[in-house]
């Protein structure tokens, strides 16, 4: 079992939601955290914040989708802290839409979706999750550091109804784990570097919660358990993921026992 006492994680998406959760339960049992985000005012309330709990908190100003930002955040994790035990690649947005949307009376397609609104999602949620893994695994390789990867996919992963763009970003982080483990495994890493993925449901983070109150009740009745899950929740599963080094190469749910509907 590996201990989050003393060890260092680095979380991108830092500044708020299930980043910021996880960064409070690092911190909470002992751990060292780098947050990194694009959004510098969210990232520096977010390290005054820890930093009440704790001294070992750094951050970085970060766009996961360019590769020097990257490298430099996983080399400055490596100056501040000498290691990298988990990677958490939390950065991602969410632009729904329908692909194509035919009007009601001609029946004639009116709107469709534009690239842009199809490209960014997957530059964020995609590629920037590949350079973020990509360089902090490189750092971990080169400083023997021992630990796990821990990415976020979704229940949108299955095949929601107006996000073929979020949908397919995160159903890309549900075969990550096989592939990054298999390829470890080849390189006699796998006992040492671990990779798995989270996958929530509906997460009660600050933009979930401003969803209307109408429709955010449809939403909970659509969850077995009757409410939202917590972002400290996904927090504590990533924990559990990290600390069991049995646990490689899954997607672990975290729904609420939701199931989507054939309309998504």
């Amino acid at each position: 079992m590996l201990e989050i006492k003393n060890s260092t994680a680095v979380i991108t998406g830092g500044g708020g939601g299930i980043g910021l959760a996880l960064a409070e339960y690092w911190v909470s049992n002992g751990g060292k955290v780098l947050l990194a985000d694009v959004a510098e005012k969210f990232l520096e309330a977010a390290e005054n914040h820890l930093k009440e709990w704790s001294g070992n908190v750094r951050k970085i100003v970060c766009d996961v989708t360019n590769e020097n930002d990257c490298a430099k955040m996983a080399d400055f994790a490596i100056e501040q802290f000498g290691a990298i035990n988990l990677v958490a690649p939390f950065a991602g947005i969410i632009k729904d839409g329908l692909m194509v949307s035919p009007d009601a009376a001609t029946g004639k397609v009116t709107r469709k979706m534009p690239l842009a609104q199809f490209q960014s999602v997957l530059d964020i949620n995609l590629t920037g999750v590949f350079l973020t893994v990509r360089e902090c695994a490189e750092r971990m390789i080169n400083n023997n550091c021992k630990g796990l990867i821990c990415l976020i996919s979704s229940t949108g992963s299955l095949g929601t109804a107006g996000q073929i763009n979020y949908s397919s970003s995160k159903a890309a982080m549900s075969v990550f784990p096989k592939v990054i483990t298999a390829e470890f495994f080849r390189r006699g890493l796998a006992d040492k570097i671990r990779c798995v993925a989270v996958a929530p449901g509906y997460v009660g983070t600050a933009m979930v919660r401003k969803i209307p109150p109408a429709a955010l009740d449809k939403i909970i009745e659509q969850i077995p358990i009757g409410r939202l899950v917590e972002p400290y929740e996904v927090a504590s599963l990533v924990g559990e993921l990290y600390r069991n080094e049995s646990l490689a190469g899954e997607v672990y749910f975290i729904h609420g026992g939701l199931r989507l509907g054939s309309k998504g």
